[in-house]
């Protein structure tokens, strides 16, 4: 494995690897590495001969507040997991080669980033934008595969990309789970052992839905109301959202129509710590009697 630091280097050895019509998978990380990142590499693996990954905590998608500063870096470790995973390169580029001084351009994604997360995180979805646009171009990938964990970013990526003419496939890896159910993410090292007891509750209530729906019920709003209250009999929760949505707008879905995809989402502080998860439900897609 080799570590690429300079953007004109890792752009100018992806573009000799099409020139050699070989396929380009890039995964794109802000380091602190775990085995849900893994996942997406062994995805990467099955569908590309060159995997990419970037390590990159990008500051323009933290808000005022957030946990910028003390996000997780452990690059030497970080480092190693890439190269046990069979990872080619490793872009770990610095903050002042991505945004060097008079850096000005940013991506407005339009609608769906202003809801829920955009709206709890004002910003947020044009700072993910610009860095994934300026990392598929210094990466020139094929495909690029991104944790379904995070829905609504994934369905923004999708939006921008088809919007821009980028032509990179775009792939969605399942959530990667604990044995009790928890969605694996960097965060999860700020829970103490109670707040990590607790946590297990979002996906609980992820069950409650799946269970729900599979009975055929195809009031979205009342098994999210539901759902809620399974959140809120848990001490030390506080939601900031929890509802379905449609996958491809990202609005509020109070009835289930048949065939249609849905987002079961959340937001949920524990703590001090703040936990996004979620389950993708299809109205007749087998697993209910839409």
């Amino acid at each position: 494995m080799q570590i690429i630091t300079d953007p004109a280097e890792m752009q100018a050895i992806a573009e000799n690897f099409r020139l050699q019509r070989q396929r380009i998978g890039v995964v794109m990380t802000m380091g602190a590495l775990h085995d849900g990142h893994l996942s997406l590499v062994r995805l990467a693996q099955k569908k590309a001969g060159i995997v990419i990954m970037t390590i990159f905590v990008n500051p323009t998608q933290f808000g005022p507040g957030e946990d910028f500063e003390r996000y997780p870096r452990p690059f030497e470790q970080d480092a190693a997991l890439a190269r046990s995973a069979g990872v080619d390169y490793l872009f770990a580029p610095a903050p002042e080669q991505m945004y060097p001084e008079g850096y000005s351009t940013s991506i407005d994604p339009g609608p769906m980033a202003n809801r829920f997360e955009g709206s709890f995180r004002p910003g947020h979805f044009s700072g993910v934008a610009t860095v994934v646009i300026k990392l598929l171009n210094i990466t020139r990938p094929h495909l690029a595969v991104f944790g379904e964990k995070d829905a609504q970013q994934l369905s923004v990526i999708r939006r921008v990309v088809r919007d821009l003419n980028i032509g990179t496939i775009i792939e969605g890896a399942p959530i990667s789970r604990e044995n009790d159910g928890l969605a694996t993410s960097s965060r999860n090292i700020y829970l103490s052992a109670d707040e990590r007891e607790h946590a297990t509750v979002l996906y609980h209530a992820i069950q409650h839905a799946q269970q729900e729906t599979e009975k055929g019920r195809r009031d979205l709003g009342a098994i999210a109301g539901e759902a809620e209250s399974i959140i809120d009999s848990v001490p030390g929760t506080k939601r900031d959202y929890l509802c379905f949505v449609d996958e491809d707008t990202f609005e509020t879905a109070e009835t289930a129509i048949p065939e249609k995809a849905y987002r079961f989402i959340m937001a949920v502080r524990v703590g001090s710590t703040r936990l996004i998860d979620n389950w993708r439900y299809v109205c007749g897609g087998g697993n209910d009697e839409c």
